[in-house]
Formats: C-alpha cells, structure tokens, sequence
C-alpha cells in the first residue's frame, strides 16, 4: 500500500484488523439489494456493509445505485462478521467493512461480458475487450507467477551466476534460414530492416565482445501466418556463455528452472533425463516426447522376419524398413470402432500410412487380419514383446522407420486423447515431465527439395566432435551439438554450441546450405578476429509459463496477445495508412480488385 492512498487492499483484512478504520478501493463485483456489496481489487475481496440509518442515507443511495464493474472508495471500520455468516472460502470472510463514507470513482456502463471465470464467452470476444479480461482470477493469477518467475529468474542468472542483461536491437536485417521474418520500411529505397526471429547473431557478437556470459527477456518476431497457438511476438529468456560445452548449459538451465520454480506446483528434481533425436524417434515417433504415460513404440520387425506376409517382406526390404506397433491399454473398452478407424484414417491421410490392428480377446488369442498368417510361436512371441493384456489393442504400421514412428508417435498421442476423453486417467496434468533430447542430425532434406540440405536447427550451431570431419564429406550423416528441452510433449527451450570457426562458418553457409554468406559477412568477420568457443539456449518463456499453470493456450498467460490470425482485435491493427503516410518509404500498394471496389464504396 505504499504510494497510495488506499491504507489496505480487498484482500488482506483479517480478524486481527477489527476496530481499525480502513479505506479501500475497487471494483464492485457483486451488490445485494441495497444490503451490502462485494469489493475486489487484485488482491481480493472484501464484503463492504451499505448502511442504513438515516444519516448516512448518501452513501447508500450512491452504493446501492452503483452498476456492477465500478470503481468506487470506501471508507469504513472493519468489524467481524455475525456468528454463522462467516465464508470459510473467502480469505476475509471473517470481518466486513461498514461503510461510513463511499464515493465512486468511476461509473461502468453496460458490460458485453460478465467478469466471471466461469461465464463461458468467446475468444474473440475476449481479445477485443481484453482490458476487461485481463481482471478475471485466471489471467491475473497467470500473469503475477510470469512476473515473479522471471524475477526469479534475473536473481539467479545476475546476482548468483554474473550474467549480464543486455538488450540487442530489434530493427536489424533479414537472417538466412530459419522462420519468415517481418520487415519493415526504411526511408531508403528498396530498403528494409528485419525484426529478429531471435538475438542469435547479437548474442555470438557480445561473446566476441568478451561479455562472457549474456542473458535478456527477449521479445522475437516470426511471420508464421495463421498457426493456431502460436504468436507472430513473443518472448524468450535469451542465454549465451563462452568457454562452456553442451552438459554445462543444461546443468545451468536445470538449476534456473529449480530456483524460479513457483513454490505451488510442487518441486523438480534434476538433473533431467536425456534421450537422443534418435531414440525419442524410435521409441515415441517424436523429437518431443511426452514421458508421462508409457505406450512406448515397440520394434516387432524380428518377430515377423521369419513370416512370408508379403507386406512385412515388402516393408522389411527398404534400407531403413521395419515393423513397429504401439500398444492402447483397454483399447477394447475405452475405444469404439469409429475411433479406431479414426485413428487408422489419421495415419492414411498425415503420413500415407496404412495402419493393421490386433485385439486381445479375454481368452488370450488375437483377432486380426494378420493372424491367419502367423503361426502360434509367433503370436506367443508376440504377446509377450507387447506384454499383451485382455482387451488390449495395438496398432502395426510397416515401411521406412522414419514414417513408421512417425505415424505411430502421432497416434499414440491421438490414442491417449481417446482414452482421457473415455475416463482412462493417463497423463498427470499436475506432473511435470522435463527431458533433455541430444544429438539430432545438423542437417535435414528440404520439405519441399529432398535433394537440398537445410539446417535443423540453425545455420550457426556446431557438429558433433565425434562426426565434425563428416561435415565435408558426408553432411547428412553428421549429428550436432543441438539440444532440445522437453516438458510433457512439448519444447520449450532450444539451444546449441556455437561454430567459432569462420572457415567452418563460411562452408556450412556456402557449400552445404547454398546460402549467400555476404548476408552475414559482419558475423563471419567477427569469428576471424578473437572469437571464443560458445553456446547458448533460448526458453520460450509463453510456453514455458502455459503449461505450468495448465492454461489451455499460450494466449493466457500474454497481456495482450494476437488472435491466432495475427490479428489485435482489440486496436484493429494490422490497419490500413494513407498514400501520404507511405511516400516517404517508397511503397505503393497494389489492391486487389475487390479490395479496391470495397474501399471506394
């Protein structure tokens, strides 16, 4: 309360404070014929008693008259409440405020939504009167454990650990490879900046400057066009170090996570679990696994060798072929046919993979297509890889492994959605499941181009020291010195250890990425003239915050997000300006058609 001229909040009155005048300020939230009102503020509530006798008939003319949402100041003396009305579920439901002198401050007019966490009202509703959001419980309680997580998180990187908070510009130029960026006009022609995806490059620049160790809440910019769950801005917890190797950055990063960790969701225990991209690949169809629930991908290829199923034979025959089957606990119970051919159709139509199926009967035997083709030692061997119970399903998938576990890590989630929606509890929502994921591969095939490499993480990130004389070899073959932090099947951190040679630089860029390496001539130089070894990871701190409050997107736990369109429905921006507004930037803009009748009209 200091600075301010309230002498409490709604929420901090007790019993100990009976007898002492108080003034409180608020927003009245509830009004009961003309008796008494609720107050909230941030902190709370507190039930304020409208007078009755004559002398204070002002006060409650002008309480009583008070639409819902104002904002008001009460002046009064806290007493307790009547023995039997006191409210066990409200931290100040043992004294009241009897209110002796009240005036509002500000009339609300008709709201177009209750401030209520339980009044269902529409996203898009939501994001226009987002002001008005932001005072329900939920956003409030979500934004205040981001504000005290990320002062936690400056205590530990400054004050213990000498990390230098620096703030790196956010007008800069386009980056090769990577997520498309927003540009913006300069008074040049034909010039533009670009918003940074990240400070990646000003970050490896301030080790060159021997900063030694660099942290920021970094705001990034990515133009990713209408992706549900994803902000065109958002922020990270932006981190760099010299002289540092991959197990020295995770140990780092467990320990901020420890320290921030908010008190109420319990405790984590480090280090974190690893698992390279090739496991997680294997075993959950997914570089981002989420541990908490087991249906593990099982390699049955050995089982079926011997078989001469003619599309086991077929799939067995690819360089990298195999058969692999995930196992739904009680599928038989919890899954309907119409399930199962959903998930069946989902493999078909995001991967091309066709999907067989095998059920346990009570007795022990298999129902499947498959059977028939197989003999009794190896539906024995079978049932016990997969540990096959009564009522269990499993799905096989055949072909080339990647595919395969792909498909398969897709419908293992898809399954466990099935099974929740069913009553099958799963997946602990109050469980928090970190892992570290090593050595992916440094390069991956264009989506579009197979036969051109992109980097699969950044262009600047080193290869592993075990593969770094593949690189001018065999590029494909290379793993690197990438690694991902995974929390319950999602990442939410992502860094690497830092090429600081620029002759490694220059052929990454040049030879292997087809890259024009003048775009970062200015960091290529700089590897030349003193640059240390160093690394970094990046925390995306939206998500991060999301998923430890359970929020059901990352738009609740933002101030003031974008629409999954990218769109502030709140100011109407992105918005049109005027020709004049533009000339000085050299821009026309051509209108389509339709556009250019609807504005005319």
């Amino acid at each position: 309360n200091s600075f301010v001229t309230r002498t409490n909040t709604c929420g901090e009155l007790r019993s100990a404070h009976v007898g002492q005048k108080v003034t409180l300020y608020g927003w009245v939230q509830y009004q009961r014929q003309g008796l008494f009102l609720v107050l909230r503020d941030f902190q709370g509530l507190t039930q304020v008693i409208i007078p009755q006798d004559e002398a204070h008939s002002h006060v409650k003319e002008l309480l009583s008259n008070a639409p819902l949402e104002s904002v008001v100041r009460v002046t009064g003396t806290v007493s307790p409440r009547p023995l039997g009305q006191e409210n066990p579920r409200m931290p100040t439901g043992d004294i009241e405020v009897k209110a002796e002198t009240a005036e509002i401050l500000n009339s609300c007019k008709k709201l177009p939504f209750e401030i209520k966490d339980f009044i269902k009202k529409s996203e898009a509703l939501r994001m226009q009167y987002r002001y008005l959001d932001l005072r329900s419980l939920r956003l409030q309680s979500n934004l205040r454990l981001r504000s005290r997580m990320v002062m936690r998180m400056r205590e530990y990187l400054c004050n213990l650990h000498g990390f230098v908070d620096v703030e790196t510009p956010t007008l800069f130029k386009r980056t090769p490879g990577g997520a498309k960026e927003f540009l913006v006009p300069s008074r040049e022609a034909g010039k533009f900046y670009s918003l940074p995806q990240s400070p990646q490059q000003f970050k490896q620049l301030l080790m060159v400057g021997g900063l030694d160790r660099y942290f920021q809440v970094a705001r990034c910019y990515r133009d990713e066009g209408s992706r549900p769950d994803r902000q065109p801005e958002f922020t990270q917890i932006d981190i760099e170090m010299s002289f540092v190797d991959q197990a020295g950055i995770q140990r780092l990063i467990e320990g901020l996570l420890q320290h921030s960790w908010p008190e109420e969701r319990g405790s984590i225990m480090t280090p974190f679990p690893s698992m390279t991209y090739e496991e997680a690949l294997a075993e959950y169809g997914t570089d981002k696994p989420d541990t908490r629930f087991g249906m593990k991908i099982v390699d049955i290829s050995d089982v079926l060798r011997g078989s001469n199923i003619h599309f086991v034979q077929n799939a067995l025959s690819y360089p990298r072929g195999s058969i692999r089957v995930i196992c739904i606990p009680q599928g038989v119970r919890y899954l309907t046919n119409k399930d199962l051919e959903s998930l069946k159709e989902s493999a078909k139509s995001q991967f091309n993979q066709e999907i067989m199926e095998i059920i346990c009967r009570p007795d022990g035997s298999l129902k499947s297509l498959l059977t028939k083709f197989l003999g009794e030692k190896e539906k024995s061997e079978l049932i016990q890889a997969l540990n096959m119970q009564e009522d269990d399903v499993v799905l096989l998938a055949a072909g080339e492994h990647k595919q395969v576990c792909s498909a398969l890590g897709s419908l293992r989630l898809l399954s466990a959605n099935l099974l929740e929606a069913a009553g099958l509890a799963l997946r602990d929502p109050t469980a928090f499941h970190f892992l570290w994921v090593v050595d992916f591969p440094l390069f991956l095939p264009k989506a579009e181009n197979p036969t051109e490499l992109e980097s699969a993480h950044h262009p600047f990130t080193a290869p592993h020291p075990s593969d770094a004389s593949l690189l001018y070899s065999h590029p494909t073959k290379v793993r690197s010195q990438h690694y991902d932090l995974v929390l319950n099947g999602n990442e939410v951190g992502g860094g690497s250890i830092r090429i600081h040679s620029a002759e490694q630089q220059r052929f990454v860029l040049e030879k292997v990425l087809k890259e024009d390496s003048e775009v970062l001539s200015h960091l290529i130089e700089a590897l030349e003239l003193g640059a240390p070894p160093h690394g970094g990871i990046a925390l995306g701190l939206d998500r991060l915050i999301s998923l430890i409050v359970d929020a059901p997107s990352i738009r609740d736990v933002i101030a003031f997000p974008k629409s999954f369109r990218g769109r502030d429905l709140m100011g109407n921006a992105p918005d049109y300006v005027s020709p004049e507004e533009l000339e000085p930037y050299h821009i026309q803009v051509s209108w389509p058609l339709e556009e250019k009748e609807a504005k005319k009209n």
